[in-house]
């Protein structure tokens, strides 16, 4: 067996965060000097709205800068989306994939956040397709995404992986047929990843 396709979660994974609540917080809280729990708070009650698509930043971001008691121009917020880090191994990882199967990325987060993010750290030369859980109105905890970044490769389930630092999103993956890989984000053992997906067909 060979495998088609190699998709990736964004964050925990291809990014040395977690999440991408902690990466936008964690700028925002140095760029303001507001501490990074009062963020982090007044983010949480539109986080899941915002990842599924069912609320907009303009009708959110009015209560955000409330709750921090601050007004906070959106355009600081978007610096913040532009500093999501890499991790350079493992995106060199991907690249390399990349050269002999299709290599894509699916995540939880809201559309706002990802357009900026393609479009610093030209995602889209790598990584195709790109599915984003506010696109598409459910997130990973559903087997809909991952049968749409299937379709959309045009792969079978048996012939695609996926890559995630949340074990419940590898559970889903596997209901749908894929191989899944639980990644320790703390670990980022990336040799280990390698050689499972070696042993899968992605040699």
């Amino acid at each position: 067996m060979s495998l088609q396709a190699v998709f990736f979660d964004f964050d925990g994974v291809l990014t040395p965060d977690r999440t991408g609540t902690l990466t936008t917080c964690r700028y925002l809280a140095r760029a303001t000097g507001i501490p990074l729990d009062r963020w982090r708070a007044a983010f949480e009650p539109h986080r899941a709205a915002l990842l599924r698509g069912e609320a907009s930043r303009d009708a959110t971001w009015s209560q955000v800068c409330e709750a921090v008691g601050c007004e906070v121009p959106r355009e600081l917020l978007l610096r913040a989306f532009e500093s999501t880090p890499l991790d350079p191994a493992m995106f060199a990882f991907a690249n390399a994939l990349a050269r002999q199967r299709k290599v894509g990325i699916v995540t939880d987060n809201p559309k706002d956040r990802m357009d900026a993010v393609r479009r610093t750290l030209w995602l889209d030369r790598v990584f195709a397709p790109i599915v984003v859980s506010a696109e598409e109105g459910c997130g990973k905890d559903h087997p809909a995404l991952f049968e749409r970044a299937l379709a959309r490769a045009g792969v079978a389930a048996p012939e695609a992986a996926f890559v995630d630092n949340t074990r419940e999103n590898v559970e889903t993956a596997r209901a749908v047929g894929m191989h899944a890989i639980f990644y320790d984000d703390e670990k980022r053992d990336l040799g280990a990843l390698a050689r499972e997906l070696l042993s899968l067909g992605a040699g």
